[in-house]
């Protein structure tokens, strides 16, 4: 016979397994539970979060008497076990739940209360610990899971900004080693002036580095919490000097201030993060587009670069070769900019005194850390950081592009510049051919002035032009 024990909320009573350690409120939802199969344990952060909120709890009602001194101790013990993972497999609710997830903090609650009873009787229960009297004392779902999101978010954040700064670095890298590379610059995917591939890839490092800056400016946000508030945020059954002790405990935890914030009616914040995380996709989207060009071929596209060889591109077609990498990370981007929808959505929905679309939030935002955490690291290592230059045909097609009649635009006017690219167009002859056959350059200023790679650096290029309109008094 199964071992049990009787639980009772306000709905009644029912027998509980006694190998359990959440209890009656827990079954109850997990009857409606598991519409996606994705429990929301599997982003452990919320959880952690509460475990750390539901320890200061306790110790900050234990300091101003309001307490038990054992059961605050049992309390912050079965909150370190839980810290440790020990009991994630108690936490089997899924990540839709309705309620403003009021379900995650009982269950929460009832896995510590009855572990902290253990400690206290030997046996799990409610006679010494009770999950809603002690271990929710002072608080409400209300504020502990948009605060739990908050707090949950700092390693995600941390790991996020580690994460760009390495690709930012990667792409310096790439910037040097590719700086003698010339190419034919793109614009509207036509032919446009040469710049160095190096050039390309300083835009992309200083963008990613601009990510970065923009995530780290989030960084404060995420230790602003609305703990104290209870279920409006008028503070109602806490015990006098409960918040102040509670901040001073949390803040201990954590290492950093951690303070509080009127955030019940307005979860803005959670906007602003989704926000930051979806430019941070579409950037890394529009740079894997752009490698994906860069690489297309071998033989009839842009050839300009070598994309690392991951695996087969086709069950059909022999040493076809996908770019693999670019393209997830392109996926990536169109779930994050969905998730972002529904994110604002969210925010948009709610209502009155308290914002209850906490599901919505924590699953959508944390599935986008854990995408774009994860993606970032793969692209660096997979992609960037081993992509070669096809240098000979980026010079080939530097050197060909009607572009470079931009110079004799720039030395002759205009209009010169217009008959030296149809002259080209018409003949099949590339720029510096043509400026020496219709007589505008000698074979030496051509070889001078139609220089892809001289184009690139203005610096340099102005002189040279100078001493030529010189040399032909025109100017």
């Amino acid at each position: 016979m199964t071992d049990v024990r009787i639980e009772r909320d306000c709905l009644g009573e029912m027998e509980i397994p006694n190998d359990q350690y959440y209890g009656i409120q827990t079954h109850r939802m997990e009857k409606v539970s598991g519409t996606a199969n994705l429990p929301v344990i599997f982003y452990p952060d919320m959880h952690y979060a509460l475990a750390q909120i539901k320890k200061a709890a306790a110790i900050a009602n234990g300091k101003i008497g309001a307490m038990p001194a054992d059961v605050s101790k049992a309390i912050a013990q079965a909150c370190d076990e839980m810290l440790t993972g020990k009991f994630n497999d108690q936490f089997p609710l899924d990540m839709w739940q309705g309620g403003g997830y009021t379900c995650v903090n009982m269950n929460v609650n009832e896995v510590i209360g009855n572990r902290a009873n253990e400690i206290l009787t030997g046996h799990k229960g409610t006679e010494k610990v009770h999950p809603n009297t002690h271990v929710n004392m002072g608080q409400s779902t209300n504020d502990t899971i948009p605060s739990a999101t908050h707090l949950g978010m700092i390693g995600r954040v941390d790991e996020l900004i580690k994460q760009l700064d390495l690709l930012a670095g990667s792409l310096r890298k790439k910037e040097e080693e590719f700086k003698d590379v010339v190419k034919v610059g793109r614009t509207c995917i036509q032919d446009a002036l040469p710049l160095t591939l190096g050039q390309e890839f300083s835009g992309y490092a200083s963008v990613v580095e601009r990510m970065a800056r923009k995530v780290r400016h989030l960084r404060p946000g995420c230790f602003e919490i609305v703990m104290g508030g209870s279920a409006v945020g008028t503070g109602f059954s806490a015990a006098p000097g409960y918040k102040d002790a509670l901040y001073v405990e949390l803040s201990k935890q954590y290492g950093e201030e951690v303070k509080p914030f009127d955030g019940f009616q307005n979860p803005d914040f959670i906007v602003e993060v989704s926000g930051v995380l979806k430019e941070v996709a579409m950037t890394l989207s529009k740079i894997c587009k752009d490698f994906r060009l860069m690489g297309s071929g071998p033989r009839s596209g842009f050839m300009e670069v070598n994309v690392p060889a991951l695996s087969p591109g086709s069950s059909i077609m022999p040493g076809k070769i996908n770019p693999t990498v670019p393209e997830m990370v392109i996926q990536i981007s169109h779930q994050v900019v969905g998730n972002d929808v529904a994110i604002s959505m969210a925010y948009d929905e709610g209502e009155l005194d308290l914002n209850v679309w906490d599901a919505t939030f924590y699953k959508c935002l944390f599935e986008n850390f854990q995408l774009i955490n994860s993606e970032l690291e793969i692209l660096r290592v997979f992609c960037v950081d081993g992509m070669t230059a096809n240098k000979e045909r980026c010079a080939q097609e530097a050197n060909s592009s009607i572009a470079l009649s931009t110079v004799v635009a720039t030395a002759l006017g205009y209009p010169m510049g217009v008959k030296v690219a149809h002259y080209c167009e018409k003949t099949g002859k590339n720029v510096r051919e043509a400026v020496v056959e219709m007589g505008l350059m000698t074979a030496e200023e051509a070889h001078k002035l139609v220089d892809p790679m001289l184009m690139t650096n203005p610096h340099a290029a102005g002189p040279v032009v100078d001493a030529f309109k010189k040399e032909k008094k025109l100017i």
